[in-house]
């Protein structure tokens, strides 16, 4: 189940944005890097913008391209550049061109070939630097100065390259932005999960990968193995990659050769194993994830980027890695250590540490793997496509485009009992226990995915979770909350668990297509409405309420809906109590899960027709609204020390369900009041998920299918438990359901 599209596919002026390039089969990082920014970009945000490629060629060889490639430079031709300028002139789909930019792949002295191409096009260009020199010669600051001349945006990927920019070539900040090398999204698993698979059971793996050449400084790092393998037999050093096309064709595999006799001189045949062949995207992430520690041995001090370091640092693995201005930088705060350069001793003494601290190691991986998260490429076309409207409105930043639907976490979560309530990273944390809280909101999910696939497997989770609720069911109807196993409970009553348990009844009572659950949820109900006349808060009658409705809809009977009444009622009071000019709420301040005060009110309309609680529910959702959104992005009322009316919002940690909520509360405003403007707030609210939010990243994680457990001010929170991977699962399968629902009223 996905959004396959944004609206019409076959529009008649489409928007194209223009990569121009080295690219695949061409052999090279930058190649590489501009295929996997073209699939990330097209993957986000086609067709409502499409990503294509101008490719550059040289006059020797000839590429069998994909059909991303719309052109074709011969870069050692001035008359082609400007030919294919005027193309692009020519082309009114063609809205921007982004220049992959490295000195070597356009022909001509640090690379001014490229110069009459930009001289002569008429589109806006934005340029990504691969490489930044400090200290540039005349010439080279010259070619530069008349590229950034001739560019709308500049793209680098360090922040040390904006100084170097500015400090050496008088290149003006305001025209920079820093936006990370792009990684795979890769799950955070230690290396022996994945050692089996590649025959590395037992082996301490060190790796290094990319194009072999003289500057890689591999001699070093084969050296550096000398004492560690008395302590250490069992290390493997892989050398991963096939010898650099432009070496390969001067000199042959000389430098490889003479790395083998290093290693046979050394006595490590047993230590080290090469590769000889350009990897896959796949293989290199197989191998990576079957690393202990990467080496990064490069020698080129002035190294403003690596896509190999990256990729390390997205796979959460410890590196050592020479001081290369790049490691610097991203190996700060603890994410990474630093070798001398052409020092094998140093390289020896940095992996001695990782391997003999296991504390170390794993501080370092988590923060190597929690630092990257921006770098995952759906984060980094975001940051593209932010990028190039600045320059020309492409599209808008928020999309339709939703992942596909993915139960896999939830499951993983659930054992016999029910859902466990914690994760670290994605691995369930039984030690954390349970709660009827989550269960009962795995219930709602697993109910709405049945209903839409009529899956088996999420049918007999809802079977799980719901015996779950009627174990935790006591005599008296009221709901325990906190287990730490079938036998041992922790708490034993929570309002709000009690709340959301009734919305998960009546919920299943008026939509399961289950016969089984739908009795079982509608005997565990009717045993708890003696209970509610016993609540207080203002969450729990709000929670209780949307469960009544449900139940009407299905049962109806007098007494529910004098139970509807009666709570809708007693939060009318609430607000008139608490409400003042400025402050449009039901209590003195706003902590979590806010809307769904309202959108009970909303349907408690629905039921009873009563004005009072829709003018009460449209007034406080707006107001929510207005502190909720800003600058056309959700940012949730942080949990450290929440809203008081008197005092000042705490902006950190932002929590999944808070956005959750606010995405079922727009699309019943939207249905019961028929204002499609709600539906649209709630499509922005669920892009909170997809990387609109504070620090610009996804919150939702494509791989495990999970969601992570909040958003700080500096990063997300890598943990993936029920309560955030559950509320992200019932936003967008609400949002599925809509869009299912809209397409049969348009068939009908």
């Amino acid at each position: 189940m996905v959004e396959k599209n944004e609206g019409s596919s076959s529009l008649k002026d489409q928007n194209l944005c223009c990569f121009l390039s080295n690219y695949p089969p061409k052999e090279c990082g930058i190649a590489t890097f501009a295929k996997d920014l073209l699939f990330a970009m097209n993957k986000r945000f086609n067709p409502r913008l499409k990503s294509r490629v101008i490719a550059l060629d040289d006059s020797t060889s000839i590429y069998n391209y994909d059909k991303n490639v719309i052109m074709q430079i011969n870069k050692e031709s001035i008359d082609s550049y400007i030919e294919h300028a005027k193309n692009v002139n020519n082309n009114p789909d063609i809205k921007l061109v982004c220049i992959q930019h490295e000195f070597g792949i356009f022909g001509g002295e640090y690379g001014k070939n490229l110069i009459p191409f930009l001289e002569h096009v008429e589109k806006p260009v934005v340029i990504t630097f691969h490489s930044v020199l400090p200290d540039p010669d005349e010439e080279r600051r010259e070619v530069v100065k008349k590229i950034v001349a001739k560019s709308s945006a500049i793209v680098v990927m360090a922040d040390i390259a904006v100084e170097i920019l500015n400090r050496d070539y008088g290149i003006d900040k305001s025209k920079l932005y820093v936006i990370r090398h792009g990684i795979p999204n890769v799950p955070f698993y230690p290396s022996t999960y994945f050692k089996k698979r590649l025959n590395l059971k037992n082996r301490t793996v060190l790796s290094t990968f990319g194009l072999l050449s003289r500057g890689k400084g591999i001699e070093d790092a084969i050296e550096s193995l000398v004492p560690l393998v008395k302590k250490y037999p069992n290390i493997l050093y892989l050398i991963i990659g096939e010898t650099h096309p432009a070496i390969r064709k001067n000199e042959g595999e000389v430098y490889r050769e003479e790395l083998i006799k290093k290693v046979e001189s050394l006595g490590l045949q047993n230590n080290v194993k090469f590769y000889n062949k350009y990897l896959s995207l796949q293989e290199i992430i197989q191998y990576l994830l079957a690393t202990d520690i990467y080496l990064c041995t490069n020698l080129e001090r002035n190294q403003i980027v690596s896509g190999t370091l990256s990729y390390a640092l997205g796979c959460g693995r410890a590196v050592v890695s020479t001081p290369i201005i790049y490691a610097e930088e991203i190996l700060a705060n603890n994410a990474g250590l630093l070798a001398e350069f052409k020092n094998p001793e140093s390289f020896s003494n940095a992996i001695e540490r990782i391997l003999s601290d296991k504390t170390l190691r794993t501080d370092i991986e988590r923060n190597a793997y929690q630092k990257s998260r921006s770098m995952i490429w759906s984060n980094v076309a975001a940051r593209y496509l932010s990028t190039f409207n600045r320059v020309v409105r492409l599209r808008e930043e928020t999309t339709k485009k939703y992942p596909p639907v993915k139960m896999n976490h939830l499951y993983s979560l659930t054992d016999n009992l029910g859902c466990i309530q914690f994760s670290r990273d994605a691995v369930p944390d039984k030690t954390s226990g349970y709660t009827t809280d989550d269960n009962a909101r795995a219930f709602i999910a697993a109910t709405i995915h049945h209903n839409l696939t009529k899956s088996a497997r999420s049918l007999k989770a809802a079977k799980i979770y719901l015996d779950f609720v009627e174990q935790a069911q006591e005599k008296n109807g009221n709901f325990k909350n906190n287990f730490q196993n079938e036998n041992e409970v922790l708490d034993t009553y929570s309002p709000d668990s009690f709340g959301r348990t009734m919305w998960a009844l009546g919920y299943a009572i008026n939509k399961s297509k289950d016969k089984d659950i739908k009795i079982k949820a509608n005997k565990l109900f009717l045993k708890a409405l003696p209970r509610i006349k016993q609540l207080d808060a203002a969450r729990a009658k709000a929670f209780t309420i949307i469960g009544l409705t449900h139940y009407y809809k299905k049962r109806g009977g007098s007494k529910i809906r004098i139970l509807i009444k009666w709570l809708a009622n007693s939060l009318l009071k609430q607000y008139k109590h608490e409400s003042s000019a400025d402050w449009h709420w039901f209590e003195k301040n706003l902590t979590y899960s806010n809307s769904k005060i309202p959108e009970a009110l909303f349907r408690a309309y629905e039921i009873t027709k009563n004005k009072k609680y829709r003018d009460v529910a449209e007034r406080t959702l707006h107001f929510l609204s207005d502190i909720l959104f800003v600058n056309d992005e959700m940012m949730p009322i942080g949990q450290d020390g929440w809203f008081n009316k008197d005092g000042k919002r705490a902006l950190f940690d932002q929590q999944p369900v808070d956005v959750s909520s606010m995405v079922q509360t727009y699309l019943i405003a939207s249905k019961i009041t028929g204002d499609k403007h709600y539906h649209e707030k709630a499509v922005l609210a669920f892009n909170w998920f997809l990387g609109r939010n504070y620090l610009k990243q996804m919150v939702y994680n494509e791989t495990t299918g999970g969601c992570f457990d909040g958003l700080s001010k500096d990063n997300v929170n890598l943990n993936q438990g029920a309560e955030s991977t559950i509320s992200y699962l019932i936003a967008r399968l609400l949002l599925e359901e809509f869009k299912q629902k809209s397409k049969k009223r348009k068939r009908k």
